[in-house]
């Protein structure tokens, strides 16, 4: 079994909790949290546009056409959570930012994996399941107290 993945996977939680504190950083400094987000996404554009020029990715005629309209409105979650976690990163500190985030993920995660909706396969709640997602929400209580 291969553990790229789940190693991608980990390395790109390590970054979203890197990415809090640069853009509550830059918050900081140029005073506004909507800006802040800005900045972060017109840099991840500039870098994303770079990656996809240098690995010779173009698009396939047509292919935007086919794309259903719902699901061009991701951007406008990852921009919400961009804004909201540069304002709520310095409120609640790093551990309890991300511990109700993933709690909202996996949340959303059993929903979304039992109804096998918006490109995920179907994977029933089980109670195992049920368990687990009861485990992190007391991670997060956990995690909240001082």
């Amino acid at each position: 079994m291969s553990y790229w993945p789940h190693l991608t996977a980990v390395l790109v939680g390590v970054g979203l909790t890197i990415q809090v504190g640069m853009n509550a950083t830059v918050r900081e400094f140029i005073g506004s949290p909507l800006l802040a987000a800005v900045v972060n996404f017109v840099v991840g554009l500039a870098a994303l546009a770079l990656v996809a020029a240098a690995s010779g990715a173009r698009w396939a005629p047509g292919s935007t056409a086919a794309v259903p309209a719902w699901a061009w409105f991701g951007g406008l979650l990852g921009a919400a959570y961009v804004a909201a976690s540069t304002v709520l990163g310095p409120r609640l500190g790093a551990a309890a930012l991300l511990a109700f985030t993933l709690a909202g993920q996996m949340l959303a995660a059993l929903l979304v994996d039992h109804y096998g909706v918006i490109g995920f396969p179907q994977s029933s709640v089980t109670p195992a399941r049920l368990l687990g997602a009861a485990l992190l929400v007391a991670g997060v209580l956990l995690i909240m107290r001082r």
